[in-house]
């Protein structure tokens, strides 16, 4: 845990950010909680939604738990502490500097322990997983090479990069807790919509296919809509939350990608605005007098730079298509 003691150098110099605020303290009140858990059986389940909640619970375990010697080697983050460690963590999601976001490798594993140790906080678990991997990525791809390590071959111009890097990570990697009983809805709803249906595969990448998942800044379900996002979308997230409840919200996604790929002609462009806006994947196709993926990754958040490819390859090795086999949607 020496890892995350706050030190007045390691929170400075970034604003707070609303959105950031949340994420990251949702991930550092496990990490500050996570000495605790052994002697908390009765820590509260389920997680409540309001972060400020979050850092209450995290400071009364803190301070009524913790042992002395603990109180006197770490110490629980201030809030303004809170808020430089999101700001720095979002912005490395959003920059486009792989490097960046490769740097959160030790603490994201160090918040997935946490999670997965903590009774009732599976669903950010779930999210932070695949957020992990695509971290990981960033780290494997910008790593110096070593002495006897052959540089990574640069792909086709017309390439999505990294995508035979994340097809060889997913190969053997197993099956998500409920593909078996999840994906034929989720390919049935997108066949449905016109949307190919290999591309219900999505969720595992966005939520684990874990319909009740849920992310720190708002985004929930299969297909980790955002409120707004899910609303335009038709549907409701309140009482009932139709982003957990997977044929609705598949429906949903599989309309929202149809609508993507019918904008932009290309499905690595379509899942590039499903994860960043299709504003900005439109503003950078335009500047850069670009036509696909390849031409506008080096300029788009490194989150997404990652994720687009390992869609393809999860498409890919659990469906069997290959990202320039994946069909056109029907019109109706």
């Amino acid at each position: 845990m020496k890892n995350f003691r706050c030190r007045p150098g390691r929170w400075a110099g970034c604003p707070p950010s609303g959105r950031a605020y949340k994420y990251g303290r949702t991930l550092l009140v496990c990490f500050v909680a996570l000495p605790l858990v052994a002697q908390t059986p009765t820590f509260p389940t389920p997680p409540p939604a309001d972060p400020d909640d979050l850092f209450r619970i995290g400071k009364q375990l803190f301070d009524q738990l913790a042992p002395d010697e603990i109180k006197a080697q770490y110490d629980f983050p201030s809030k303004e502490q809170w808020d430089a460690f999101a700001a720095r963590l979002q912005h490395a999601l959003e920059s486009e500097d792989l490097s960046a976001l490769a740097g959160y490798v030790d603490e994201g594993r160090a918040a997935l322990t946490a999670l997965r140790t903590i009774q009732g906080y599976e669903d950010y678990a779930d999210w932070l997983e695949q957020r992990l991997d695509e971290i990981s990525v960033a780290r494997e791809v910008t790593a110096p090479p070593g002495p006897t390590v052959k540089p990574l071959p640069k792909p086709p111009l017309s390439a999505v990069p990294y995508y035979e890097l994340w097809r060889a990570r997913v190969k053997s990697r197993p099956l998500p807790v409920g593909a078996a009983a999840l994906m034929p809805r989720l390919r049935a709803a997108f066949s449905a919509e016109g949307a190919p249906p290999e591309l219900a595969w999505i969720a595992e990448a966005e939520s684990s296919l874990n319909p009740a998942a849920r992310s720190p800044a708002g985004a929930k379900g299969l297909f980790q809509f955002m409120p707004d996002t899910a609303k335009g979308l038709g549907l409701s997230t309140f009482l009932p939350d139709d982003r957990s409840d997977p044929e609705k919200s598949a429906h949903a996604a599989a309309r929202y990608l149809k609508a993507l790929h019918s904008r932009f002609g290309s499905w690595p462009l379509a899942l590039a605005a499903y994860n960043a806006g299709e504003g900005r994947v439109a503003r950078e196709l335009a500047d850069r007098h670009a036509r696909d993926f390849a031409g506008i990754a080096g300029a788009l958040p490194a989150e997404t730079r990652m994720y687009v490819p390992k869609v393809l390859a999860l498409v890919s090795e659990r469906a069997g298509i290959a990202p320039e086999r994946i069909s056109a949607p029907r019109t109706e």
